[in-house]
């Protein structure tokens, strides 16, 4: 029998909770229970505004990376955008393709096609030199492709890679982009390769601004009992590069001993209320010093009238930043926070198709968050949000939304769990049949007549696609379970000529879900390599374990759950020795027996429509924030009806909940009706809340995860 467990928490902490950020005792016992207790971490379930997300310019080498794009616009370059087959590469390409364009600069793209190898190579750098190419950049791919960097290098091609993968032992010479490197300077290491390319084509646009490339230094001036403490911020381009805080009692300090001097050197300086700072700075070093200072009082408030009037001490605590910090909000910091968002919004006002371009943008981020399963915290969860709700606010980008249109998706609320069931598995087909372009091709294509027809073949693709896996699962499945004794029962393998490369990883995937043991799937080209995928289960790190194939690889790389490799098919025996013999070293997680997590446990008055607004602070769903579950005891049931046809029944349970009949729905257990309980009991029963749209009308329903009778449970 599964065990459900809903783990303790304190009164004190719900309480500190609610307190702190203003929510309510559910939602506050939910945070508790999933480890969430940080506003840093709060404010993305709370928070949906694009304010809260990293500023490119975090990224070490971001500088770099503009600057030799602008130099080639200004040369008239021609660059080449090369990325990935998935998703998560073709949003990549078409978000930095897009972006280029709109700076009229001479770019092109391509993507692997057919069995072409994965990644950058040397036939496509020698395709791109024969047309008098100069630039690459990489999307979603590059970071382990050392050889091929230098190569390009010998034909007088630079390279920028944009990537998330993890990183091999040696870097390319390149400029890189991606927050999985040391020292890449980003705060956040899971994003997707489009969100990295997002973030290039953030910098870019933010070159039209004045403020570009510019050192700026943001000032305020506290008195402090008998003295006063200066307070700085070192800007460039929006990121912070240096903070300055010192106290001075005045007249005991010559302005040249201090600290002061030299980090102002070469800024600009920027005040909340000149006539004021001047005041204090004079009494600090006398009136023979005279600084150069920039007002920005009255600029800022005209933008954002809600501040006018107001000094910094009383703004730093309407930052909505600040209120989630862990640390006591400071004026310097409130200014700072106010300065950039004033900064973005002056930036929207005078490039408004900046806003448009990015709001397309983010819905592709959105796809290739969801494609690559990347965690659902930090600000892959603004992405997802702004991604959704252009969606479902009629705003569908081009492509996407003649996708939506043919697979009966318009017209409802999209979650991030539709999207990843019906949206992207659909575009991932091109890639897996060889076809990825075509992908492209519905994002670029310029009228809504050529969209349609490349989202028809789409579809065609994918129902292809769903032909082929079943089949491959015909004789996978036992070839797979055949291979686990060899394997010490650590992993799987499936080795044959009938696996197409394109569903290799599709494959691993369905094997490591049933067998609960990482994967392993190879196919054959006719190149005479073979071309492998690998998926993990329980904790299996599969990069770090492919890394000890690093002497015969011809390439691998891929994320901590998934990766893929190829190597000489003339290697094949030794790969399965190795592999074998390596096997006995893996170290899984103990298998996991049902267990399932409670979230929350609502008694049947709490049991209302305004529950609802909990579960959607929480979406979007997935990757490390799985549905929340609930809890209920001792309901009271109405109604109880068998449903469907096939072989396996579903149950469609009614509870009476007092004011509300919340209906159930018990997917493939109608056997349980009779054996476990009659319509006469009450059962204890747990939960996910979601919406259900039956003609036009939406309305709150329960997904049955498990139940007791109450009466019985002992």
């Amino acid at each position: 029998m599964a065990l459900w467990n809903k783990k303790p928490v304190s009164k004190e902490v719900i309480k500190d909770l609610c307190s702190r950020f203003r929510i309510d005792p559910v939602s506050a016992s939910i945070f508790a229970r999933r480890g969430i207790t940080e506003g840093k971490d709060i404010m993305y379930f709370l928070e949906n505004d694009l304010r809260f997300q990293h500023s490119p310019f975090m990224f070490k080498d971001m500088e770099d990376a503009v600057d030799r794009i602008l130099a080639a616009k200004e040369e008239g370059e021609k660059v080449l955008i090369f990325g990935d087959r998935d998703v998560d590469g073709i949003s990549s390409t078409t978000i930095l393709y897009e972006c280029l364009k709109e700076m009229e600069m001479d770019v092109q793209w391509s993507i692997p096609t057919g069995d072409e190898a994965y990644s950058l190579s040397n036939q496509v750098i020698d395709a791109f030199a024969a047309k008098n190419g100069t630039l690459i950049i990489t999307v979603d791919c590059g970071i382990t492709s050392q050889e091929e960097v230098a190569y390009a290098a010998e034909k007088y091609i630079d390279v920028i890679i944009t990537d998330h993968h993890n990183p091999g032992e040696n870097l390319p010479e390149a400029i890189i982009l991606d927050p999985k490197i040391k020292d890449s300077g980003y705060p956040f290491r899971d994003i997707s390769g489009a969100a990295v390319a997002y973030k290039l084509t953030q910098a870019l646009r933010f070159t039209k601004s004045e403020l570009y490339k510019e050192d700026i230094c943001l000032m305020n001036v506290l008195p402090v009992n008998e003295a006063y403490t200066i307070e700085c911020i070192k800007l460039r381009n929006l990121a912070v590069k240096d903070r300055l805080f010192e106290t001075i009692i005045p007249g005991t300090v010559d302005i040249s001993r201090t600290k002061l001097l030299p980090f102002l050197n070469g800024q600009q300086i920027f005040v909340w209320d000149e006539r004021v700072v001047k005041k204090q700075l004079s009494r600090i070093f006398g009136n023979g010093i005279e600084f150069n200072l920039m007002d920005l009082q009255q600029e800022i408030s005209n933008l954002i009238p809600s501040v006018s009037g107001k000094s910094l001490l009383a703004l730093k605590d309407l930052s909505k930043i600040a209120f989630y910090s862990e640390q006591p909000s400071t004026e310097i910091e409130g200014f700072y926070n106010l300065f950039v968002s004033f900064v973005q919004k002056k930036n929207a006002k005078i490039f408004p198709e900046d806003v448009k371009a990015e709001q397309k943008d983010l819905q592709l981020v959105m796809l290739a968050a969801l494609a690559d399963i990347m965690p659902l915290k930090n600000e892959n969860r603004i992405f997802i949000k702004k991604g959704l709700s252009a969606i479902n606010e009629g705003q569908t980008r081009p492509g996407l939304n003649e996708l939506l249109a043919l697979l009966n998706m318009t017209g409802k609320k999209l979650t991030a769990t539709d999207i990843s069931w019906n949206v992207t598995p659909v575009l991932n087909a091109a890639g897996r049949l060889g076809q990825p372009a075509l992908a492209i091709k519905l994002f670029l294509a310029e009228t809504v007549k050529e969209r349609s027809v490349i989202a028809e073949k789409i579809i065609a693709l994918n129902n292809e696609r769903k032909r082929i896996m079943a089949e491959v699962m015909l004789f996978a499945e036992k070839a797979a379970r055949d291979s686990l004794s060899k394997y010490d029962n650590k992993l799987c393998i499936v080795i044959d000529e009938r696996i197409p490369r394109g569903v290799t990883g599709l494959v691993a995937q369905r094997l490591a879900k049933e067998l609960d043991v990482p994967a392993f799937t190879v196919a054959f080209l006719e190149t005479g390599t073979c071309v492998g995928s690998v998926r993990s289960a329980r904790g299996f790190n599969a990069p770090v374990f492919l890394s000890q194939f690093d002497d015969f690889f011809l390439d691998y790389g891929g994320h901590d759950a998934s990766a893929g490799f190829n190597f000489e098919r003339s290697k094949l025996e030794e790969f399965l020795q190795k592999l074998e013999r390596l096997s006995q070293t893996i170290e899984l997680e103990k298998e996991n027996s049902k267990v399932f997590e409670v979230d929350a446990e609502l008694p049947a008055q709490y049991m209302t429509a305004d529950v609802m607004n909990i579960v959607d602070n929480f979406e979007p769903f997935g990757m490390e924030n799985e549905p929340l579950l609930f809890m209920s005891k001792d309901l009271k049931i109405a109604d109880v009806q068998i449903m469907g046809k096939t072989e396996k029944q579903h149950l469609k349970i009614t509870f009476d909940c007092g004011k509300n009949k919340w209906p159930a729905m018990f997917w493939g257990e109608a056997q349980r009706y009779h054996r476990d309980f009659e319509k006469e009991d009450r059962l204890d029963v747990l939960f996910h809340i979601t919406r259900n749209l039956f003609n036009g009308m939406e309305t709150p329903q329960l997904i049955l995860e498990d139940l007791k009778n109450s009466v019985s449970k002992a």
